[in-house]
């Protein structure tokens, strides 16, 4: 399959290929893959999901690295000390940043509270109010897209900046992509909307009532930047003449701290990347809807893909590697 026979499967399709807004793929520092369905062009951006959770990886690496946050084993509560714990509740205290980035956080219920942090004045403290519970420190992995959010409050409070402007300073200008902008609104109507839209979105953030931004989820991203983001760990923290994160940390990040089970595809996790192979130097950054940064450090190529709201789609990897990789010129 050549480049015109892919954008034709991918136009043609009337299954899980059918949302697919952009592909972008970077091959030894040259772009060799730049492809757009759907009215999309190059430039367009998309709400990119949890792609959103691999962002606040590096961004708690850069934190890491400027000494804002003090080790990966530091307490959450260290950052929240005007935080009024709920009384008996002694786990929360034992939790740490690096449990948040594994997903090894513990949480009080069997489900997320969507309905009553996406509808309070701050989500983030919404959120601690989730967080702990009877079990303790058990290490079990537990995907929790809103406990994410509580890191980008530890960025902020370490910062002393908003976390989107740490993002634009830190990451996305060395990179030289677009500045995000906070999205705004946060109603309900408004919430359902972006998820749902599938049209081009600005270079955009979703954000609470106080400006804080939705760290699980809700980043705008063009399929180019994430191919950027993904050169970026592709070499291991440095773009062009410049480290933006210590190579260290990355090796950590993308590093197999937990084997995950059945409903994520058997991948390793590092911290909130995923590397799908045991025996390979592949990692990703995945979200719904087949929004992915795919990252193999073997054949040099670093891979961003958009799609619109699709259920049920989630790993792309191996799509990539069959349908996309051939036309990179590997």
């Amino acid at each position: 399959m050549n480049k015109e026979q892919l954008h034709r499967f991918v136009f043609e399709s009337t299954g899980n290929e059918s949302n697919i807004c952009q592909i972008y793929a970077v091959r030894n520092g040259e772009t060799v893959y730049d492809d757009c369905w759907h009215g999309f062009t190059t430039a367009d951006a998309m709400n990119v999901n949890s792609v959103t959770k691999g962002i606040m990886g590096l961004l708690a690496g850069i934190a890491l690295d400027q000494g804002c946050i003090k080790s990966l084993d530091q307490k959450v509560m260290d950052f929240f000390p005007d935080y009024r714990v709920k009384r008996g509740e002694k786990t929360i205290y034992d939790v740490t940043v690096r449990h948040l980035l594994t997903m090894t956080a513990p949480y009080k219920g069997k489900s997320e509270p969507w309905k009553k942090v996406c509808t309070s004045p701050d989500w983030t403290l919404a959120v601690l109010d989730y967080l702990g519970g009877r079990k303790g420190i058990t290490g079990e992995f537990r995907y929790a897209t809103l406990g994410i959010q509580i890191l980008a409050g530890i960025i902020e409070r370490a910062t002393g900046e908003k976390c989107i402007d740490f993002a634009n300073r830190n990451l996305f200008e060395p990179l030289e992509l677009p500045e995000r902008i906070p999205h705004g609104d946060s109603s309900k109507e408004d919430q359902f909307d972006f998820f749902m839209n599938k049209n081009p979105r600005k270079y955009e953030w979703y954000t609470d009532p106080q400006g804080a931004v939705t760290a699980g989820w809700g980043l705008c991203m063009s399929a180019k930047d994430m191919a950027v983001i993904g050169t970026l760990v592709l070499n291991n923290g440095r773009y062009k003449d410049r480290q933006i994160i210590s190579e260290e940390y990355i090796k950590e990040m993308t590093a197999p701290h937990l084997k995950l089970g059945e409903r994520f595809g058997y991948m390793n996790y590092g911290y909130l990347w995923y590397k799908p192979f045991d025996d390979r130097e592949v990692y990703a950054a995945i979200g719904d809807s087949g929004n992915i940064i795919y990252v193999n450090k073997e054949l040099n190529v670093s891979v961003g893909m958009t799609g619109t709201f699709k259920p049920r789609i989630f790993d792309r990897v191996e799509w990539i590697e069959q349908k996309v990789l051939p036309v990179t010129g590997g």
